[in-house]
């Protein structure tokens, strides 16, 4: 096997950090293609209203395009396949009608933004404003005025699990109801999104540099909305400042942009300002929860019953669609635990907002919040503590492999150990002690959250959904250099997961070749087999897999002529370490690489014809998703008068398989950690009854900084998944998930002897203040 020292399992350096670091990296705003001029976007002030007429600003007017002037474009459509799914047709600009706002009503085309920006500021619109849909209740009512017209009502779809709980809601003898809500939220990343289109005459097709997490997917969207062949069509995918799923989509500007670089004939650049994403673009997480358990005295869980209903904004984004993120509640909402009887309803409500899509964790972050906060009202019930009323009740080691209620399938894991270990790092008894003592001024509570990380879905689970796009085989070409170096070409895109070292790690561990040596290409549909891209936590597994198949596969070749060259048997030689070596011998890969290219006549005559390069797909043994889990706890301070909360400890114990790169691991639980943070404590887009957004900057949209997040105490576990290349899982979403749990768990426990209870999301100043003041539960 390869050297421990740069393989499976060793935290090495990020080899992209070097270019990051020194400001070298290259985003789509550094683009500057010769005769390039920018868009600026006129976006609608209302959130529902008919366009009644537009005037173009006189002597400019073919520096302005309305959907009028885009000919022969075709709208976004994402459907599901899923039964009573209403599909939206989402035009590229406003065609006679806007439906939240933001939405984009004419591009204007100038030779820099601000000048660009002066023409959408010139031209004149006239609407007819109608009722907004500003609350996805409201929405729901029979008289609720029509989103899209064609709809009976504003629902995209409803989902349900049935099952007859009369005889346990009568007989149960412990039951707690809670009402909860999560708030509407705006990813964040560093960078927003940009788009560069160019159209070259002589392949005749049109380059799209894009900041997109899906290439491949972009391709085949813009492909039918501009009427072209896909081959017509190059995405690249640049370096990209970070994604979490708000680049995990097809957009309205890149159509538009493709589109005028074609007819113009001059390349065209459109850069997202944070206005723009703030008050204009995709949202997430706006969930609504009905819940009501059913427990013996004991604590354990008989049934679970459920109602819950998402904001899914205006339209059905391309490719995940409205559909996503409710219709998973219903299938994960009973996460780690075991229990009999399961009754579930959800909704996807289109409201006059922006669509949403699956930021990061998608419904898991709202899902755990909701099964956590169940599991302490229970423990509250029967007086006893949290965490042995989830011991009770959590999926036991010797149970694995595990289908649950809802028929998802848990490859593997220790639940009750992970919980035990986080619990003893946070110290609970001493905790209570210090509760026990409190004499005055802010009060202190623990928290906690477990939850499970379905990862890596693939076919078998979404041909179900019947969406624009389904994950099969992921495929990696791996080629030997003629001077011995490695190229590896993935479909999936590394924006800030360190996929270039972690995927060289794996070719390493195959090969021995050095890292330095191996050199991963991404991001550009030219040069990359086809792949659905980087979203779901799936790339360790997936492109890692692909990655490992193919250089394996590679090794066979190179064995083949390293043997002859060695004049041995083939089966007498190992290929590792960057070397073809029997017991006495050894050639260099590198050697190899030579003999192959350089010296064709000292090959082998059975020499495989295809060379020494690559293409190999990959999907596990069983490719309905690994699952990574983790407890988290938390241990906060809360003063009451000021509504101040401070996060004090927090550990987490985490489980994603075997760990590639540990070092980098770490770096995905805390970055997910600071974005639960922000979910639990900060981040709230709030629409008024106009549906108008109430931030448009970051100093009314907050973000937690490096002040706000504390020193995590991350313990691991590495339980093996059997499905997959080396027991691998993915682990990118699982710090986003448990934090909104265990935090709010935690506040609550801290309030609890004030008789206050917050069942809201984010849990700021202002809201336990209210509730403090109110001496109640809201």
């Amino acid at each position: 096997m390869a050297a421990e020292r740069e393989g499976l399992g060793a935290s090495v350096r990020r080899s992209e950090d070097d270019r990051y670091l020194r400001g070298r990296g290259e985003f789509v705003a550094d683009l500057r293609p010769a005769r390039m001029q920018d868009l600026a976007f006129l976006r609608s002030p209302l959130a529902h209203a008919r366009i009644l007429a537009l005037r173009k600003p006189a002597g400019r007017e073919a520096r302005v395009f309305t959907a009028a002037d885009l000919a022969g474009v075709r709208p976004i459509i994402a459907n599901s396949a899923l039964p009573g799914f209403k599909p939206s047709v989402q035009p590229v600009l406003a065609d006679g009608m806007v439906r939240h706002v933001g939405e984009p009503i004419a591009v204007c085309v100038a030779p820099t933004r601000a000048e660009a920006e002066d023409l959408a500021a010139a031209i004149e619109v006239d609407f007819e404003e109608l009722a907004p849909l500003a609350d996805m209740r409201a929405a729901r009512a029979a008289d609720a005025p029509r989103l899209h017209a064609h709809w009976a009502d504003n629902i995209f779809l409803e989902t349900r699990v049935e099952a007859d709980l009369s005889a346990i809601r009568a007989s149960a003898p412990v039951v707690v109801r809670r009402r909860l809500r999560t708030a509407r939220q705006c990813m964040s990343p560093l960078e927003g999104r940009g788009v560069v289109a160019e159209w070259h005459h002589r392949p005749g097709q049109l380059v799209l540099h894009s900041a997109t997490q899906i290439p491949h997917i972009v391709r085949t969207g813009l492909a039918f909305c501009l009427g072209l062949e896909e081959e017509q069509l190059r995405v690249i995918a640049p370096d990209v400042g970070g994604g979490f799923g708000y680049k995990g989509l097809l957009l309205a500007e890149e159509v538009c942009a493709g589109f005028l670089a074609r007819r113009l004939g001059h390349p065209l650049r459109w850069i997202e300002d944070r206005r723009e994403q703030l008050t204009g673009n995709a949202n997430c997480r706006e969930h609504e929860y009905d819940l009501t358990a059913y427990a013996d005295h004991d604590g354990r869980l008989i049934a679970l019953e459920a109602e819950a209903g998402v904001d899914a904004g205006a339209y059905s984004l391309y490719p995940f669609s409205a559909c996503l993120e409710a219709a998973q509640i219903a299938s994960i909402l009973p996460g780690p635990y075991r229990f009999a009887a399961y009754r579930c309803t959800t909704v996807s409500v289109a409201t006059s907002k922006p669509g949403i899509l699956p930021y990061r964790g998608v419904a898991r972050a709202g899902v755990c919040y909701a099964m956590e906060t169940m599991m302490d009202a229970i423990a509250e019930q029967v007086g006893r503590e949290p965490h042995e009323v989830r011991l009770t009740n959590l999926i036991q080691p010797e149970a694995m492999p595990f289908d649950n209620i809802t028929g998802k399938h848990f490859d593997s894991g220790d639940y009750p150990q992970c919980l035990r270990r986080v619990v003893a790092a946070i110290d609970i008894p001493a905790i209570r002690r210090r509760q026990a003592a409190h004499d005055g001024g802010p009060r202190i509570g623990v928290g906690l959250a477990i939850f499970c990380e379905q990862a890596a879905h693939g076919t078998s689970v979404y041909a179900g959904w019947g969406i624009p796009m389904v994950p099969g085989f992921e495929q990696a070409v791996a080629r030997l250099t003629p001077d011995g170096g490695l190229e590896l070409r993935v479909g999936i895109h590394s924006h800030g997961q360190g996929l270039e070292t972690t995927l060289a790690q794996v070719a390493h561990q195959e090969l021995g070749i050095p890292l330095a040596r191996i050199r991963v290409v991404h991001g550009d549909t030219a040069l990359t087999p086809y792949s659905t891209g980087t979203w779901g936590s799936r790339c360790m597994v997936m492109a890692g897999g692909a990655v490992a198949t193919a250089c394996r596969e590679l090794a066979q070749r190179i064995g083949r002529i390293g043997a002859h060259l060695l004049q041995v048997p083939q089966e007498d030689v190992r290929v590792g370490d960057g070397l073809v070596r029997t017991a006495q011998a050894s050639v260099a890969i590198a050697d190899v690489a030579r003999t192959w290219y350089l010296r064709p006549q000292d090959l082998p005559a059975d020499a495989a014809p295809g060379g020494l390069e690559v293409t190999a797909g990959y999907r596990p043994l069983r490719d309905s998703g690994t699952f990574s889990y983790a407890a988290h706890a938390a241990l906060v301070s809360v003063d009451p008068e000021l509504g101040e909360v401070r996060i004090l400890d927090y550990a987490i114990c985490e489980d994603g398989g075997v760990l590639v790169n540990p070092m980098i691991v770490d770096g995905q639980v805390w970055g997910g950690v600071a974005q639960g943070i922000g979910t639990a404590l900060y981040e709230e887009m709030e629409f008024d009854a106009d549906a108008q957004p109430l931030a448009s900057t970051l100093a009314d949209y907050t973000l937690p900084g490096a002040t706000e997040i504390p020193v995590l105490r991350i313990d691991h576990m590495e339980t093996p998944s059997p499905y997959t290349t080396f027991g691998q899982k993915g682990i990118g979403e699982g710090g986003a998930i448990g934090p909104p749990a265990a935090i709010a768990n935690a506040v609550n426990d801290a309030l609890r002897p004030l008789g206050v209870r917050l069942d809201q999301l984010p849990i700021t100043p202002r809201r336990i203040v209210a509730a403090v003041l109110a001496g109640a539960s809201p």
